[in-house]
């Protein structure tokens, strides 16, 4: 139990219906502010005479005094005594309070201002001088006492001593803002030559590039235009001509090509940016690139703004490889690029030198994946090519094209994995240089270090070209010796032979083939079948196929087996152009197959194996056979019913499922269930052929429960024989 009383516990609410009358937020707050009692508000006191003041005075004057005693250093206090002795014109008293704080702290920017302040609004001009003379004295580096003084003086129209006071100023070397003002001081009085002098002083304090461009822009502003490109001439001589050198001043040189375009004076502003794009690398001029490809798409030519596009999109692709060295998309886009401008410039009819395409391309395949993994290889492969390829074609350079085929195939680590591509590449090449002895050598070398089904298809499919028979069955033989396991080799190999007409090679390489362990034996045997019935051997394919069926019982086996017996075999034309004629299949060998077949699913039950059968068998009777065969057939054909089975997972519970019934299932199985339902469809049949209505079938069963009652319970009735453990099922 605990120890807290059960009244301090909340009430409980019992009803937690809405209120009959709701009250808002607002009137919540409403109220709260209209029952808040009144604040204690001092009386007002009305001094009436001068004995009262002077009391007043004294009793405030012991308070503030008071306080400063407490808390000497809170300057706060002594500028509210002295603010209170200025409301009272007590100037003199004022002063002094000041003087004590400053004797406190002589460092405080706030009580030489509120003590400025002070005498400005008692109009104690000269009081207010020597304030400032004071502070700016004792505190140069406090850039607001002197704005004031160069405002109070400028005021009173006292320029000369508004300059005098900024000569003062400039001597401690202020910011950048101090100098702007005194600038603008003479250029509101119109000395433009003394704020010129004023801007050459600036430099010589602050020479950064914004100090230089805002010099000349003064200049032109004034039209003072060869003073304007003397002043940015000086700022490029100080700067200099180096790569950070540049870099500081591309500000200055932004701004000189800028004047100039707006002088119009076009050439001298693309000089300007040329001079400057040309001595900085492209990752850090991106901003002048940008102000060049304006100035160029405003008043260039197209060569002129296809350069500075081209230059802009080399910086972007730089970026780009700055941040991931591995990005090979990132170098194709860069190769691409630098390819399409080096083509550019050979149709201008220039003589340039592919220098630049050459070093993206070195850049680039210097970049070796970090690991040994084809998944990061594959890409960089295609540099390679891509920059032999180019070797080849755009600079002709045979020599160098072959240099860069052995560095990537020295490259590669063939023991982990290699580059088929990359070996008949470099072969083809020697091809095309018309040494077919090289070009050997090269796949030779690639087969004997990595073997691989490519290369072997790539150096026969090269053979093949030359119409070296010999040497094709050579490397098939050691392809083949390589891994026997492949069907494709073979029968590429079987295609190879009868195109030359060699068909007993033909016959001993499918013999030597079914003996292996084939990845897809099917598609040998097929092959083989599809040889002999195309030579016309009848008996061999049939051979052929009693061997597969060995092996196999497959359903396409035999519709094959039946298909070929009854199909024309051979024919053709011969050497003087005579058709010969095929010899003609049997029907009865192909039914004969069919049956055969038949049995051996039946046996197997195989169930939609055997349907599948009886459909070939039947559009195989609809195309040979009479109608007393076809019947045959169709009788046999299966019909579907619904059944119930026990659940998979386990439980209780039955499923229902759609089960195949063949005929002769049913006759072997329930005799004399069979013969009624038989007798009941010829009579329905015939019943049918008189009214124009059907009888019984073995179809799909429609949706009516009433059909199924009367199904089950005409089953019930008549299947007397029915074994009590066959499945639950429900006719069509």
């Amino acid at each position: 139990m605990s120890g807290r009383d059960a009244r301090d516990r909340a009430p409980r609410v019992k009803n937690r219906a809405a209120a009959a009358v709701q009250i808002t937020a607002e009137q919540l707050l409403r109220e709260a502010q209209e029952r808040q009692e009144p604040s204690v508000q001092a009386p007002k006191q009305r001094v009436a005479d001068l004995e009262e003041l002077s009391e007043f005075q004294g009793r405030k004057r012991n308070e503030f005094e008071g306080r400063i005693r407490y808390s000497r250093d809170s300057i706060r206090a002594w500028i509210k005594y002295a603010q209170w002795e200025s409301s009272q014109n007590e100037f003199e008293r004022a002063r002094s309070v000041f003087e004590r704080a400053l004797d406190v702290d002589p460092r405080s920017n706030e009580l030489w201002l509120k003590y400025t302040d002070m005498e400005l609004k008692a109009r104690n001009i000269n009081h207010a001088r020597n304030l400032y003379d004071r502070a700016v004295t004792l505190l140069p580096r406090v850039d607001a006492l002197w704005y004031k003084y160069v405002y109070l003086e400028e005021l009173l129209l006292n320029v000369p001593g508004a300059r005098q006071i900024f000569e003062r100023w400039m001597q401690w070397e202020p910011n950048d803002k101090a100098w702007q003002s005194y600038i603008k001081l003479e250029e509101r009085y119109n000395e433009l030559d003394r704020a010129s002098l004023i801007y050459e002083r600036w430099i010589g304090v602050r020479p950064i590039p914004k100090n230089w461009c805002l010099w000349a822009k003064f200049e032109e502003d004034r039209n003072q235009l060869d003073k304007s490109r003397e002043v940015f001439q000086t700022a490029l001589e100080f700067f200099g001509d180096e790569e950070d050198q540049v870099e500081k001043a591309q500000q200055v040189f932004a701004a000189f090509a800028r004047m100039e375009t707006r002088l119009k004076e076009y050439e001298r502003a693309r000089v300007i940016y040329k001079f400057a794009l040309a001595r900085l690398p492209r990752s850090k001029s991106s901003n002048l690139y940008a102000a060049y490809t304006k100035f160029e798409k405003q008043h260039g030519d197209r060569a002129g703004v296809e350069l500075t596009v081209l230059g802009k999109r080399r910086i972007q692709y730089e970026e780009e490889l700055a941040y991931d060295g591995t990005n090979y998309d990132a170098w194709f886009s860069l190769a691409r690029l630098e390819e399409d401008a080096y083509r550019a410039d050979k149709e201008d009819g220039e003589d340039v030198e592919p220098t630049r395409v050459r070093e993206v391309y070195e850049r680039a395949v210097a970049n070796v994946p970090p690991a040994l993994e084809k998944r990061y290889w594959r890409r960089y492969i295609y540099l390679w090519l891509q920059y032999a390829a180019f070797e080849e074609i755009e600079t002709k350079d045979y020599a160098r094209a072959r240099d860069v085929y052995k560095a990537a195939i020295k490259l590669v680590p063939h023991k982990t994995f290699t580059f088929a591509k990359l070996w008949l590449a470099y072969a083809y090449f020697e091809i095309r240089q018309l040494d077919v002895t090289a070009a050997r050598k090269v796949l030779g070398a690639g087969i004997g270090m990595c073997p691989k089904p490519k290369l072997f298809s790539g150096y026969i499919e090269l053979e093949m070209r030359l119409r070296e028979f010999d040497r094709v069955r050579m490397l098939y033989e050691k392809f083949l010796t390589y891994d026997p396991s492949l069907s494709s080799a073979w029968i590429q190999w079987t295609q190879v032979e009868s195109a030359v007409e060699d068909f007993e090679r033909v016959r001993a390489i499918f013999e030597l083939a079914v003996q292996q362990s084939l990845d897809m034996p099917e598609i040998v045997w097929k092959a083989y079948i599809d040889f002999e019935s195309g030579e016309g051997e009848r008996e061999r394919a049939r051979s052929l196929y009693e061997r597969l069926l060995e092996r196999t019982s497959h359903v396409k086996v035999y519709i094959s087996y039946a298909l070929m017996e009854v199909s024309v075999l051979g024919g053709g034309e011969d050497e003087d152009g005579n058709e010969i004629e095929g010899e003609a299949g049997d029907p009865e060998l192909a039914r004969a197959v069919f049956a055969r077949g038949y049995k051996d699913l039946r046996a197997k039950a195989e169930k939609e194996d055997r349907a599948l059968l009886l459909e070939s068998w039947k559009s195989f009777e609809e195309q040979h056979g009479t109608p007393e065969e076809l019947a045959k057939v169709e009788e046999m054909m299966p019909t579907t019913r619904k059944r119930w089975r026990k659940a998979e997972d386990g439980s209780d519970q039955l499923e229902e499922y759609w089960d195949l019934i063949f005929p002769d299932d049913e006759r072997d199985a329930n005799p004399t269930s069979f013969k009624f339902f038989q007798a009941a469809q010829q009579w329905a049949a015939q019943r049918g052929g008189d009214e124009g209505e059907g009888g019984l079938s073995y179809d799909l069963p429609s949706d009516s429960d009433d059909d199924d009652d009367d199904d089950n319970e005409e089953a019930d009735g008549d299947d007397a024989g029915e074994s009590i453990a066959e499945p639950m099922d429900e006719d069509d």
